[in-house]
C-alpha cells in the first residue's frame, strides 16, 4: 500500500503532468493532428510557465507554510524534539552532509537548536532504511553526534516509512508528555494533523520554508518555483489520502 501510494501520487505532481502534455502533443504531431497537437502544446507549455512563475508558486505553497509561525524561541518545559525524516543515500566517499539531503539537514539543525537551549532534553531522529544499508534515524545521529549532540540524548526511530507511522511510535516513547515537532513548513500542517490525532500534544516548529519574494530577474520565472509546487501538492494529496484514511 505504501509503495502504490508513492506511485500514484508520483504521476499527480505538476512535472509528470507537464511531460504528459507534452507528450500528448507529440503524439497528435506524429497522427498528424496537428490541431490537438498545437493544443496540447500550447497547455503544457503554460503549465510549466504559470507554476515556474514565483508569484503563483508562493500563492499555492503559503497556505501550507502559513499554518504554523516559526518557533524562534524553545519552550523551556518540553523534554522531547522530534526531527521528521527525508532522505538520505550511504556513500563512503563522502562526507555525513552530503549523505543526507539539504532539507533533512535543514530538520536536524532545527531540532539541534532547541536541544542546545533546553536542559536534560531528548533529541528524537525518525526513519527508515528503504533500499538503502543505514536507516535515515542512524544516519541522523551520526550527523548530530558531529554537531555535538550527546549520544546518550539521540533516540532513533528507524522502522518508520511515513509521518503516520512516525506518529505512532513517538507516542510510544512521549506519551502524553509536550513534544516539539521539527518539519519543513509546508509538511508541518498535514504532520500535526497526523500527530494530534495519536494523541499527541505538539509545539510545531517549521523550518525550511519556501515562500520567497525576490526582485532578482531569474526570480519571477525559476525552476526553484515549480518545485515549491510540487512540494505543496504533494502535501495536499497527502491530506486527502489522510483524510480519506481516517488518519486526520
Amino acid at each position: 500500500m505504501f509503495l502504490l501510494k508513492k506511485i500514484i501520487s508520483a504521476f499527480l505532481l505538476p512535472v509528470p503532468i507537464g511531460i504528459v502534455l507534452l507528450f500528448l502533443a507529440l503524439f497528435f504531431l506524429l497522427k498528424n493532428s496537428y490541431k490537438k497537437a498545437k493544443i496540447f502544446l500550447v497547455l503544457g507549455f503554460l503549465w510549466f510557465a504559470l507554476l515556474s512563475n514565483q508569484t503563483i508558486s508562493n500563492m499555492i505553497i503559503s497556505p501550507l507554510e502559513n499554518a504554523y509561525p516559526a518557533l524562534k524561541e524553545t519552550p523551556k518545559d518540553i523534554k522531547y524534539i522530534l526531527v521528521l525524516g527525508n532522505g538520505h543515500k550511504t556513500n563512503d566517499n563522502f562526507p555525513i552532509t552530503s549523505e543526507l539531503n539539504t532539507t533533512a539537514i535543514n530538520r536536524l539543525i532545527e531540532g539541534i537548536r532547541h536541544y542546545k537551549n533546553l536542559e536534560n532534553s531528548k533529541l528524537i531522529v525518525s526513519g527508515c532504511s528503504f533500499d538503502d544499508v543505514n536507516s535515515h534515524a542512524q544516519m541522523q545521529k551520526k550527523l548530530a553526534i558531529s554537531l555535538g549532540v550527546n549520544e546518550a540524548d539521540i533516540i532513533t526511530l528507524d522502522t518508520p516509512k511515513d509521518t503516520k507511522e512516525e506518529a505512532i511510535e513517538a507516542k510510544k516513547i512521549v506519551g502524553n508528555q509536550k513534544l516539539i515537532l521539527v518539519t519543513t513548513a509546508s509538511h508541518m500542517k498535514r504532520a500535526v494533523m497526523l500527530f494530534e490525532k495519536e494523541g499527541l500534544d505538539i509545539v510545531a516548529s517549521p523550518t525550511n520554508h519556501k515562500f520567497f519574494t525576490s526582485n532578482y530577474p531569474t526570480s519571477y520565472f525559476n525552476a526553484s518555483n515549480i518545485k515549491k509546487v510540487e512540494l505543496a501538492t504533494h502535501e495536499y494529496l497527502g491530506m486527502i489520502y489522510s483524510y480519506l484514511k481516517g488518519e486526520i
